[in-house]
């Protein structure tokens, strides 16, 4: 089974391969396990289920997040954020609605996704949204 870490990032790279092609998600998921193929092994890869849960729910939730995400980030539209903190920010905060993972650990991954594949200038933006999301999801019990 993958490590929960390289879950998220597989699933930041298939969330951004959907928001920027405008595919189906299915399509997303199964070209990103083609890639896995010819780079990474010559054996099929084995599904990552939680990559894919994370996926589909964040799909599945986009509407909410994104209104959550432009309620949150003052003179940004969605449109206008980079596609890769955009992406981030939809995948930690479909984490957050969950419950399921503590707020922190949540948060932390998102943070070092953005350290990854963003710029430095996007780690207080992520962190300070996601900061403001999660006391509202905890307020609410969203």
């Amino acid at each position: 089974m993958a490590s929960r870490h390289r879950s998220r990032r597989r699933a930041l790279q298939v969330l951004f391969e959907w928001d920027m092609r405008k595919d189906s998600i299915d399509h997303a998921i199964s070209h990103y396990y083609d890639t896995l193929y010819s780079e990474e092994s010559e054996t099929q890869p084995k599904p990552d289920r939680f990559m894919e849960e994370l996926v589909r729910g964040t799909v599945e939730k986009s509407p909410e997040i994104d209104k959550l995400i432009e309620s949150r980030a003052e003179n940004w539209k969605l449109g206008r954020m980079a596609a890769v903190d955009r992406n981030i920010l939809r995948l930690a905060i479909y984490e957050l609605m969950q419950h399921t993972v503590p707020a922190p650990v949540v948060i932390d991954e998102a943070i070092e996704l953005a350290r990854q594949f963003s710029g430095d200038e996007s780690l207080s933006f992520i962190n300070g949204i996601l900061d403001a999301v999660h006391r509202e999801t905890a307020t609410t019990g969203q």
